[in-house]
C-alpha cells in the first residue's frame, strides 16, 4: 500500500485538513513557478545536479525574484522591510 510504503522510507505526505485544500496552495503554487522555470525543458543527469538547481533557485527566488504582489520585492525584501515598520 502507498502510505505504507512511505511510512517505511520515512516519508511524510503533505496533508492539507480535512476540507481545506488552500493549506497547501502557497506550496503548490512555488513548486509550479519553480517548476516552469528551472525544470521543464531542462535535462539534469544526476540527482546531484537537480539538487544544486533547486538549491540555487530557492536562494534566488527569495532573495531577487521579485513579485508584483509584493510589490516588486523579493520575499526577503519584503519581509525586512515590514519587520521594521
Amino acid at each position: 500500500n502507498y502510505v505504507t510504503r512511505l511510512k517505511e522510507e520515512k516519508i511524510y505526505q503533505s496533508m492539507s485538513r480535512k476540507g481545506t485544500c488552500l493549506d497547501n496552495s502557497v506550496m503548490e503554487n512555488f513548486f509550479g513557478i519553480m517548476k516552469q522555470e528551472i525544470y521543464y525543458g531542462h535535462t539534469y543527469h544526476s540527482f546531484e545536479e537537480l539538487r544544486e538547481a533547486v538549491q540555487k533557485y530557492i536562494t534566488y527566488y527569495n532573495n531577487h525574484r521579485i513579485k508584483a504582489r509584493l510589490g516588486w520585492l523579493s520575499p526577503v525584501e519584503y519581509r525586512l522591510r515590514h519587520a521594521a515598520a
